[in-house]
């Protein structure tokens, strides 16, 4: 991933897009300081990782940009959302409510959760096999609601 960011901040350089030259340094650095973090542990940085914390920018801006919003600030919520197109960009497509509720299913099946208590097995589950795919807070309550019912 970090050669095709490489790549795409030359080329955004050469073109003169400055939001999106600035977008993708602020990426490459938020993964270089992951690596950092995650050498420091022994571990290596998985592409799960990249795209969790790719998923986490983009959560954040959208937080920021309902923020800006309300206090209309149509610039800095333009911003926003640009660095937010930026971002998704590099994400997989995420799944739609139908979608993550069968692989829901299919993981409750797959490691038999039976009750509530299951829940973190479940979800556990589906973010090995979808990660970046998935609003996992959305896909909590989802889980919570088949386990439940």
């Amino acid at each position: 991933m970090r050669e095709m960011i490489a790549s795409q901040m030359k080329d955004a350089m050469k073109a003169g897009d400055k939001v999106r030259v600035s977008t993708l340094r602020m990426v490459m650095a938020a993964l270089k300081d992951r690596e950092i973090e995650a050498r420091g542990t022994g571990k290596a940085l998985s592409e799960a990782d990249e795209l969790a914390l790719l998923t986490k920018m983009v959560k954040s801006r959208q937080e920021s940009l309902g923020i800006y919003e309300q206090a209309g600030r149509g610039e800095l919520a333009a911003q926003e959302r640009a660095e937010i197109a930026i971002i998704n960009e590099f994400l997989p497509r995420q799944m739609d409510e139908a979608a993550v509720t069968d692989a829901a299913r299919a993981k409750i099946a797959e490691v038999g959760a039976a009750s509530i208590k299951d829940m973190g097995k479940v979800v556990a589950a589906l973010k090995a096999a979808y990660p970046g795919q998935m609003d996992f807070a959305r896909a909590s309550a989802i889980v919570k609601g088949l386990l439940t019912a």
